[in-house]
């Protein structure tokens, strides 16, 4: 993010509610990071990324008519701003519709091909698509006919969904019909609440009562129920529930024989689960991801060295798993723990790729919790472990924001200058944008303005290189008060 000055009186700038949002956010207090988030919107209404950022929490806190509401608005100047297309995705697919989801999916995808979000978002989409129909290889399709039956098929399953939730009296003793149990199955908890309004529904004098807005009782409660039927028929198509029974079951089956006999080829198997278990992650599944990563840790830690001769190893990528899951659930202080027994591993191996991407973790989560002078000492441990330039120019650009939360604006400076040259080298337009926005950020603090500028006019012609409106946008702002200051 970019510095925007000091403000009069108690409000903070743009800039702090942005970061402020984002902290809670990954601590997963999502209706305090929305308030934060709609604070930076009134001080820059419209704001792409701000947008974006309010409808991941919306997301987060079952809203999604508001999350489309905001995904559509930040592209409302745009149609092609990446971030939104992908943000109007997830909220149609929290709502249900699945297909318009998979539209949204694949526009983004054609306009990002390299993001694996969105290639992520398409499986989950059609997966969805193809649980609410059934399985594939129990419906045979015909190519005759026109799309008028297709149309006429929606008509037919939203009444049969609306008919089968039309409860029929139960005599005593009877079974509960299987439609019934699926729905109890899928609210758990809530198919009470669900039970208790029906029973309102019969009570003829409340129903026709109205509340204090002039609003009817009746309405009031078969909105609570349709929203409640809603929700069964969203979860229901998303994972219906023969299909988490037999996966349930196969889970337990198969590590239940992996933790007694490992497979034909343990180590094909671990790189498979590896696999699986970062797709997760990268997908946003944290909870999937760590609960993927737990098991395989147990299946592992029961197979002896000889099954498994770098044991060690993959238990210490384990625990790496397991730490960066819960760094995106925001349960910090168990993350630093896992990524510090992964270290422990490495040291005790001396592996230092491992001891590498051990110090990278531990130092994110120093950071992510504002503890910056222990994420430095971290991080600059991991300096002489790195050889690629890409890292080089992450790595040198973190450590240098770390100083410029402390103050320490000549230590800032040198790891900027320093990120640049590494950006410069292997010409990363991402990294060269990013280190010189910091250098420049860093000198408007030392009062070199006129440094200052040309740092910012240099980011600036990369953002707009790489087409990136949200940073051309934040960085013209930033370099306008620079040259300002020259002025002065």
């Amino acid at each position: 993010m970019f510095e925007n000055g000091e403000e009069q009186g108690p409000k903070s700038t743009f800039t702090t509610y942005m970061a402020e949002g984002d902290q809670l956010f990954h601590k997963g207090e999502y209706v305090k990071a929305t308030e934060s988030f709609s604070a930076a919107l009134s001080l820059q209404p419209g704001e792409k990324t701000c947008l974006v950022a309010r409808s991941k929490c919306y997301v987060k806190l079952g809203d999604a008519e508001s999350a489309l509401n905001d995904a559509e608005a930040s592209l409302k100047d745009n149609k092609d701003f990446f971030k939104g297309l992908y943000q109007k995705a997830e909220a149609l697919y929290t709502m249900g519709d699945f297909e318009f989801a998979l539209v949204y999916y694949h526009r983004g995808h054609k306009l990002r091909p390299e993001l694996q979000e969105f290639r992520l978002g398409i499986q989950k989409a059609q997966e969805a698509i193809g649980n609410s129909v059934g399985s594939p290889s129990s419906v045979k399709l015909e190519t005759k006919g026109d799309l008028a039956y297709f149309h006429k098929s929606i008509g037919v399953r939203q009444k049969h969904f609306i008919d089968s939730h039309k409860k029929e009296p139960r005599q005593h003793g009877q079974k509960m019909p299987k439609r019934e149990r699926t729905a109890k199955q899928l609210l758990g908890e809530l198919y009470r609440d669900r039970e208790y309004l029906e029973k309102l529904l019969q009570d003829e004098d409340l129903i026709k009562g109205k509340i204090r807005t002039g609003e009817r009782v009746q309405d009031l409660i078969e909105g609570c129920i349709s929203y409640l039927d809603t929700r069964t028929e969203f979860w229901q198509q998303q994972k219906p529930i023969y299909a988490r029974q037999r996966d349930r079951k196969l889970m337990q089956q198969q590590w239940s024989r992996a933790l007694h006999k490992p497979p034909s080829d343990p180590t094909r198997h671990v790189l498979t689960s590896l696999e699986e278990i970062d797709t997760a992650l990268s997908a946003g599944k944290a909870e999937s991801s760590l609960k993927k990563a737990r098991e395989l840790m147990k299946a592992v830690q029961g197979w002896t060295d000889g099954v498994l001769p770098n044991k060690k190893e993959v238990i210490g990528n384990l625990h790496s798993c397991i730490g960066n899951a819960l760094m995106d659930l925001g349960k910090m202080d168990k993350a630093l723990n896992h990524h510090k027994k992964d270290l422990e591993l490495a040291k005790q191996g001396d592996l230092m790729d491992s001891k590498s991407r051990a110090l990278d973790n531990i130092g994110r989560v120093y950071a992510r919790i504002g503890k910056f002078q222990q994420a430095i000492e971290v991080w600059e441990e991991k300096v002489p472990l790195v050889c690629s330039g890409l890292e080089k120019a992450w790595l040198f650009h973190e450590i240098g924001c770390c100083y410029l939360e402390l103050k320490r604006y000549i230590e800032a400076r040198d790891y900027g200058s320093r990120s640049l040259a590494a950006a410069d080298d292997i010409r990363d337009g991402k990294w060269q944008l990013n280190a010189s926005v910091l250098v420049a950020q860093v000198e408007l603090k030392l009062g070199n303005n006129k440094a200052s500028v040309l740092h910012f006019e240099r980011a600036l012609d990369r953002a707009k290189l790489m087409h990136d409106d949200s940073a051309r946008e934040a960085i013209q702002k930033a370099l306008r008060e620079a040259r300002q200051k020259v002025t002065q």
